[in-house]
């Protein structure tokens, strides 16, 4: 039987002055549903089905046309890959960082895909002891991820998760670090893992069926699975479970989350006979987190109308919710220009990691002086925030620092004497920060907004709109862009390219606030400031539209994809990576991963209201007869946050849609996951891929 797929791949057709072969066509299969009075029509409905071959033939079709498509790129790709390589140093050693007698880092050795795990007992002088050698793992695998690495407080044995597809199916597998054996094989589907102080019981998350972290194990090492006991199971669909440890490492602690809300629950770690209790029962907006030091948790909670948060304590109760909120007591002035989101709790110091004004810094608090200073850093615009830091007492950290121009650098603080030491500062080959500049500056969004663009190039960059620009995005979920160092871009930066970010609305780059200004019913806030960033770099003649290339992954895909939308003449090229493009269909599906969960991020579909919204931006329901931009769409086979039917409906329904001759390319990888290639030089290769496209559809050549 002849399958109904079209794909034409003999045969050219005209594009710019070359003869350029067909595309792939998908067939049309009519499925209709009705929401809210509305008759939704998907023809490509049909393309979800991973396993049905039809499915497979066509995302084999589309990676041979992208591949006949780019042959002329394939050059400039090389070239592309052996720059980024160049300035990368390939064989190196990471920072130790200390943790109950052993000092533990990585390493990378030259063309191992995979870094290697090490420790050192007593003094950085000791011999080295391997872990776990990830490398050695993948043998035979076309992906490996490691997704958390447990040792427990004697340093016997090692947990720790692996996947080997792509799709988030983490296994927990034990090793016993003294006779370098693997234990008895465990379970799959693990999210998360935590080890007891007694150093054999450890506890672990598994997922649903919808890959939510739902249920809370409990596991002695030596014993089968089947005497595992189910410790706790979060029946709220809307919530997630997860498992920690305090900092002094007295109470585990299990966390459960959804968008907006938090529930938090505290075991004694020395003593598992006692019931687990909660802090404060979960409250419908209210979140916190809390650690522990001296008899007090150590709360930072958005209670009493702290949007950005603040810091409050409470004693440690012998029963559930022992002090209501009521009696928690603010612990420092809570200042509502500042955004916290993290804190590190010492013996003698707390360490509050925050953002004014879109700019991190961390804040000390000396215990015994009762003051405290903030740590100062030498640029205008950076990233900085907290190392490894495994010991409680201790008065010195490590931090880490970067900027658009400084490599990532790694120093020691001693918290007392405030006085700070390079530790070490990634190595790039080649590179003088003194050749490039770094700026910030800000556009004007629809409503009068001002937004924040980060920009690097190289000096002698002209600015009379002739430059190429690339501006990337991503705006969801209260994601911070980091402002850092990335040795892979200056293979762009080299070639005359301005790499601009735009801290958009969605993200939290200037606090709460500016993240629920971009979410549920304000989403287009996100999109229409994206806009102004472009339009503002295009009127300041940082570059023209001929020569923008707009670039976002995942949610940043959602972004791109709304973006070329309602405004296709906005920039010469677009990078969709990973993209979240069909919103409705997705969110009316429970069974997906994330979906339910979301609801709070996106809107549920179900509800009128928010189902017109998401309507009115959807990337896949808003395509329409017209001319685009130059387009590349990836995705992977085995994604499990944004499954790869999405970006492949999207690009099946483009092409029957788009009036222009403009390149509509799709990549899919069919061996990984949402972060693509696992292998750092297979991910370098993807990166070279995409940036030759661009590059290309720029001008740029070589």
């Amino acid at each position: 039987m002849l399958l109904r797929l079209i794909v034409v791949l003999i045969g050219f057709a005209s594009w710019g002055q070359a003869q350029q072969p067909l595309a792939p066509v998908a067939t049309k299969k009519p499925h209709v549903f009705e929401l809210h009075g509305d008759k939704i029509s998907d023809d490509y409905f049909w393309l979800k089905e991973k396993k049905d071959p039809e499915v497979i033939k066509y995302l084999e079709a589309e990676n041979a046309y992208t591949k006949q498509l780019t042959k002329d790129n394939e050059k400039l790709e090389n070239q592309l890959y052996k720059d980024m390589l160049s300035h990368i140093k390939q064989t190196d050693l990471g920072v130790p960082y200390e943790d109950h007698g052993y000092w533990y880092y990585s390493r990378t050795q030259e063309g191992k895909q995979y870094p290697i795990n090490c420790r050192k007992k007593g003094t950085q002088e000791a011999p080295e002891q391997v872990i776990l050698d990830i490398n050695e793992l993948a043998q035979g695998k076309k992906f490996m991820n490691v997704g958390g690495m447990q040792v427990c407080d004697s340093g016997n044995y090692l947990a720790f998760l692996t996947d080997t597809t792509g799709f988030r199916e983490y296994f927990l597998s034990i090793k016993d670090l003294e006779s370098g054996k693997l234990l008895e094989d465990h379970t799959i589907q693990v999210s998360g893992l935590e080890w007891a102080a007694d150093n054999r019981t450890l506890f672990y998350v598994t997922e649903d069926a919808a890959k939510r972290p739902s249920k809370l194990w409990r596991h002695t090492v030596g014993q089968p699975k089947s005497a595992d006991q189910l410790i706790y199971e979060e029946k709220d669909e809307l919530f997630r479970v997860g498992i920690g440890r305090s900092h002094d490492r007295k109470y585990l602690y299990r966390l459960s989350r959804s968008s907006t809300t938090t529930e938090q629950a505290y075991l004694p770690s020395d003593d598992l006979s006692q019931p687990w209790k909660i802090i404060l029962p979960r409250s419908e907006g209210h979140e916190y987190t809390a650690d522990h030091r001296n008899g007090l948790f150590y709360i930072v909670t958005n209670s009493g109308g702290a949007t950005n948060f603040k810091i409050s304590t409470v004693p440690v109760g012998q029963k559930d919710a022992e002090y209501p909120l009521s009696a928690w007591k603010n612990f420092l002035t809570y200042n509502p220009a500042v955004n916290i989101t993290r804190i590190l709790l010492l013996k003698n110091f707390l360490v509050i990691s925050e953002r004014e004004k879109g700019i991190p810094h961390l804040r000390v608090y000396s215990f015994h002086a009762e003051q405290a200073y903030r740590i100062s850093f030498p640029e205008p615009v950076y990233s900085a925030s907290l190392g490894m830091n495994a010991e409680f007492d201790t008065d010195a950290i490590q931090l880490n620092y970067t900027s658009l121009v400084t490599p990532a650098s790694i120093y020691s603080f001693d918290l007392t004497t405030q006085k700070r030491t390079l530790l070490k500062q990634m190595e790039v080959p080649g590179y003088k920060s003194s050749e490039y500049v770094s700026e910030r500056i800000e556009a004007t969004s629809h409503d009068g907004t001002k937004v924040p663009i980060s920009l690097v190039y190289k000096k002698g960059v002209k600015r009379d709109g002739s430059a190429p620009c690339l501006l990337y995005g991503y705006g969801s979920y209260g994601a911070t862009i980091p402002v850092g160092f990335s040795p892979a871009r200056l293979a762009m930066l080299d070639r005359g390219v301005i790499y601009a970010e735009a801290h958009i609305r969605g993200g939290s780059d200037l606090g709460r606030q500016w993240y629920l200004d971009g979410k549920m019913l304000n989403k287009k806030n996100t999109f229409l400031d994206f806009i102004a960033c472009a339009d503002h770099l295009v009127k300041e003649k940082y570059c023209s539209r001929d020569r923008l290339a707009i670039q976002g992954g995942s949610a940043g895909g959602l972004l791109v994809g709304a973006t070329i939308n309602i405004r296709p003449d906005l920039c010469k090229v677009a990078v969709l990576q990973v993209p979240f493009v069909d919103v409705i269909n997705t969110m009316l599906d429970e069974s997906l991963p994330l979906t339910i969960q979301e609801f709070l991020e996106w809107g549920n579909p179900k509800k009128s209201e928010e189902y017109e919204y998401m309507k009115s931006y959807c990337p896949y329901t808003n395509l329409g007869k017209k001319s685009y931009p130059s387009i590349i769409v990836t995705t992977s086979l085995n994604d499990s946050q944004v499954l790869f039917h999405e970006p492949t409906k999207y690009v099946a329904k483009l092409r029957t849609l788009k009036t222009d001759s403009n390149p509509l390319i799709f990549k899919c990888n069919m061996n990984a996951g949402h972060g693509g290639a696992s292998g750092r030089y297979e991910a370098l290769k993807e990166k070279a891929f995409i940036d030759a496209f661009v590059l290309k559809q720029l001008g740029i050549n070589d």
